[in-house]
């Protein structure tokens, strides 16, 4: 089966998490296409299992936008030797992202650092961090985009939470960085209209799925759009309003529903969504 990349799925990406149970990434690649889809967000450990020289060959073969690479990022550290194995894991996807000619290489910052509780400064690392790779990311022609995470994942995946401190981190680096904005992190948030606003054309990426009530599983029990309590078409509606006229990219993790079910049967109702309720 053959489709057109400008039929009604033209504005809508996969994150390849999605289906990373089912399938491969040299399987979920090709069924973008069958299924219309026209951009993929990659995983590094997915782009290692098939190496980054095939992964570049099937998507350039495919026609499809690389709307991100997943992910680089976990800047903070304990000793040495981790700081030193954070910036060798973050040059490398640097150089992923440029070989895919991605759009952005998304960044989760990482959470206290091993052994602390010292919030602030794990936020000086992140700092510090981001502000060493960015010009070796500017100089490779990529744009990092941090993604701030809910606050249920500040002690161990992200101490950035809001769209407000990620933007604060912009405003003091300068270009070639900006913020990724995935629903399920932000929708809470109160100052939310006014930061995607104050976001502008620093908005890199729309992540888009769905809040669960209840959720049972703080990372892998996430919704499809439209099976939850977000308001999506509101946040679509700010961020296009911002200026932003990407892709929305779709990325569920679900171990006990999506996971489960056949990964075409997964990609169909994605498509459905997207028309229905993105």
């Amino acid at each position: 089966m053959s489709v057109t990349l400008d039929g009604p799925l033209a504005g809508l990406s996969l994150n390849t998490a999605t289906v990373r149970e089912q399938w491969t990434l040299a399987e979920i690649i090709p069924a973008c296409r069958r299924f219309g889809i026209t951009g993929v967000a990659p995983w590094r450990d997915q782009i290692a299992h098939i190496g980054l020289d095939e992964t570049e060959r099937l998507i350039k073969g495919e026609d499809l936008t690389v709307t991100g690479v997943c992910r680089g990022g976990m800047f903070t550290w304990s000793t040495d030797a981790e700081r030193q194995a954070m910036f060798d894991s973050n040059r490398t996807a640097i150089d992923e992202a440029a070989t895919l000619d991605a759009q952005c290489l998304v960044l989760v910052v990482g959470g206290l650092a091993p052994g602390s509780k010292d919030m602030p400064a794990a936020r000086e690392q992140v700092a510090e961090a981001l502000a060493t790779l960015l010009p070796e990311a500017r100089a490779a022609g990529v744009t990092l985009a941090i993604e701030p995470l809910h606050p249920m994942y500040a002690a161990d995946r992200a101490c950035v939470n809001t769209l407000g401190q990620a933007n604060d981190l912009c405003d003091m680096l300068g270009d070639g960085i900006g913020v990724a904005v995935d629903i399920y992190h932000v929708w809470w948030d109160p100052a939310l209209a006014t930061e995607i606003a104050r976001a502008g054309d620093r908005i890199l990426g729309l992540h888009v799925c769905d809040w669960l009530v209840p959720t049972t599983d703080l990372l892998l029990d996430r919704g499809m759009m439209g099976d939850g309590v977000i308001d999506i078409p509101a946040i679509r509606a700010m961020v296009e309003k911002a200026g932003y006229d990407g892709h929305a990219e779709v990325e569920i993790f679900s171990a006990e529903t999506w996971w489960k079910k056949p990964p075409e049967e997964v990609l169909r109702i994605c498509g459905e969504r997207y028309c229905s309720v993105v």
